[in-house]
């Protein structure tokens, strides 16, 4: 039983910083990509940043140089910290690994972002 779970959201002001957290267990995490997506009723997920299990990192042109995607294996959790943020930003933050078995589509429940004055 893979099971994703993410906090760490919250309601923040425009310029603000937000940290989120997403504990995974049921897999050997060490040897995973994680990814962070978010979506916006009504919009597909959009992928915001992944980082390999060698610790490269990559990230949607929207995201670069504000957020910041790492990893603890000892603690199976991978992080996003989100700088400057923008109204924009606000969606609902998953984490997602890779590869799946193709049986396993399942997703954690998400974690509000909320970007509002």
């Amino acid at each position: 039983q893979v099971q994703l779970v993410e906090s760490g959201g919250g309601l923040v002001q425009p310029g603000g910083s937000l940290g989120l957290s997403c504990t995974v267990s049921g897999i050997v995490f060490s040897i995973h990509y994680m990814e962070w997506y978010r979506q916006t009723p009504g919009k597909q997920r959009e992928l915001v940043a992944t980082i390999t299990s060698a610790g490269t990192t990559n990230y949607a042109d929207s995201v670069k140089g504000r957020f910041t995607i790492s990893r603890d294996n000892a603690e199976n959790t991978v992080h996003l910290q989100m700088n400057s943020l923008k109204p924009e930003d606000t969606a609902v933050y998953y984490c997602n690994y890779r590869p799946r078995s193709p049986r396993d589509d399942s997703w954690g429940q998400g974690t509000q972002v909320t970007i509002s004055a």
